[in-house]
Order: structure tokens, then C-alpha cells, then sequence
């Protein structure tokens, strides 16, 4: 057998350099030329490593997946799914490029495989069809991903917000919105906003999906 030249790297490591750019500088800025620098190597021969820019996006969202970081699961599909949806969002909140860079992926690599295993172990109790909880862990994972995308861009405070709709609205000219900000409701929920509109977004989606069946 032929001895050739061993390479010079993995292509974890390529991944992993990939994924130090991306974090720091954004998914824009990474490109073969500039992981190249960061690994003192030839922006040719990372090809050698992976195909594309769009198979290497794959590698570092699947990367980055570590299972190790999902919480167990309890038998309460509403507790559980929950849980997995903080624990995505802790994820994302440590890589900024995340959210923008999971639409339209190949996500087939075992650390996403592990993700949907997990997700569709915290739905199990529903008695739900496979597609249905695919469906449940699509939304919940674009909803987590939505929301921490406005953090990242620094969202107006939901309070500060609030105010300045009502001040813009307090000519009259809007009376069902006025109204609606007027309303006191319901008794304030003292959970932080993420847990409050994760628990009502998921609990909503398995119950509809329930009467639906």
C-alpha cells in the first residue's frame, strides 16, 4: 500500500476552529480562508476535510449538540419538554450563530439525532403519532431559537415596550389596543418571560395536538 503524507489535522479540528470563529466574530466570518489562519494551514486543504462551507455548518451545529447537556426525562412530558427547550436555549445563548444557522440543515449527525431521540422521549405520555411530535419539537425549537435571536439583538424590556406602545396609542386612535394595555387581567405570573411563554407555547401545541386525535 501507497504511504502518502498524513494529515495535518481532523476534522474535528477543523469544526472546533470553526466554531471558536463563529462564536467571536459571527457565522459570516467564517469562512475557509479565515479558518485557515486560525489553524496555520492552506485554505485548500481544509477541503480535504469537508466539501463545503454548507456541509461544514452542518458539522458545527451537530458539534455543538453535545447530548451530555439534555436533561432526563421524568414522565411529565410538560416538565420534560420544557426543561429540553431551557436547556436549547442555554445552548444558543453560548452560541450566538445557532438560532441563524439551524433553518434549512442537514441535521442528521448523532448529537441532533440524540436531540430528537430525547424530544420524542419527553412526548412519549401523549399517545401522540411519530409526525405530530416531530411537528411539537420543529415548533418548540424555532419558538426557542426566535427568542433568543431578540436577545441576542438587545429586544426592548417587554415593560418598556408596553410603555411606549401606550403612550403611542393614548390619542385615541387605537381603542381595542388601548384597551388591551389598559387591562389589568389576570394575576401577574412571576416567572421570568422565556419559562412563561415556553410553557404556555408547548402546553398549548401537545394539548391542541391531543383534541385533534
Amino acid at each position: 500500500m501507497p504511504r502518502g503524507r498524513p494529515p495535518a489535522h481532523t476534522r474535528e479540528q477543523v469544526v472546533d476552529a470553526a466554531i471558536r470563529i463563529a462564536d467571536v466574530e459571527g457565522l459570516a466570518a467564517v469562512t475557509m480562508r479565515r479558518i485557515a489562519q486560525e489553524l496555520g494551514a492552506g485554505a485548500m486543504s481544509l477541503y480535504t476535510y469537508v466539501p463545503d462551507k454548507d456541509r461544514l455548518i452542518d458539522l458545527m451545529v451537530d458539534r455543538v449538540s453535545e447530548p451530555s447537556g439534555l436533561p432526563g426525562v421524568t414522565g411529565d412530558w410538560r416538565t420534560d419538554l420544557i426543561a429540553l427547550a431551557k436547556a436549547q436555549r442555554t445552548l444558543m445563548l453560548a452560541h450566538p450563530w445557532l438560532p441563524s444557522a439551524l433553518p434549512n440543515r442537514r441535521l442528521t449527525g448523532r448529537n441532533m439525532l440524540a436531540y430528537l431521540e430525547r424530544g420524542l422521549a419527553c412526548l412519549a405520555p401523549t399517545g401522540l403519532d411519530g409526525p405530530a411530535k416531530l411537528e411539537i419539537i420543529a415548533l418548540t425549537t424555532a419558538f426557542v431559537a426566535s427568542f433568543v435571536t431578540a436577545e441576542h439583538a438587545g429586544a426592548t424590556p417587554p415593560e418598556e415596550n408596553v410603555a411606549l406602545i401606550a403612550e403611542a396609542v393614548a390619542g385615541g386612535e387605537f381603542p381595542e389596543l388601548a384597551a388591551a394595555l389598559a387591562d389589568g387581567g389576570r394575576e401577574h405570573d412571576p416567572r421570568p418571560g422565556f419559562d412563561r411563554l415556553a410553557d404556555w407555547m408547548i402546553t398549548g401545541l401537545v394539548t391542541q395536538a391531543l383534541a385533534a386525535t
